[in-house]
């Protein structure tokens, strides 16, 4: 599960990677941080609650091993000859100015800001709710009011 957990990871390093060569930096700084966290943490919960975590019982959870590797090489082997055999069209234009502003205008259209003034807005949600949630409360430690 570990390792199944970590070659995960590692295609999401590689779409991260994709992002920083396509231009899009935030993006893909983003991609890369949040899933290195977020797979760390289910291969630990992973380990945790799996029912042989130290590996001292021998088992094997792969069924089928030689029919899975036929179906992945020929896959592959499919989507290769797919890349190669299309006549790719020749691009016309060049890479915008602003990547990141270029999605968004894809992605949100002329809902950008909206969507901007709505980010801010959680964003006082969320520190407002942990700020309330503290055990001295609101008003610090006298409780006054």
């Amino acid at each position: 599960m570990a390792r199944a957990t970590f070659a995960l990871l590692a295609s999401f390093l590689c779409v991260g990677g994709e992002l920083l060569l396509a231009g899009l930096h935030y993006l893909g700084v983003l991609v890369v941080l949040m899933m290195i966290m977020e797979m760390l943490v289910m291969a630990v919960f992973m380990v945790m609650y799996m029912m042989n975590p130290a590996g001292l019982m021998p088992m094997s959870m792969v069924h089928n091993r030689r029919g899975a590797l036929a179906v992945a090489g020929g896959t592959f082997a499919v989507l290769v000859a797919g890349i190669v055999a299309i006549p790719w069209p020749a691009r016309r234009g060049g890479p915008p100015h602003d990547p990141a502003f270029a999605l968004g205008q894809a992605i949100m259209g002329p809902k950008m800001l909206v969507m901007m003034v709505i980010g801010i807005a959680i964003l006082a949600t969320m520190i407002a709710t942990v700020v309330l949630a503290t055990r001295t409360g609101r008003y610090g430690e006298d409780g006054a009011r």
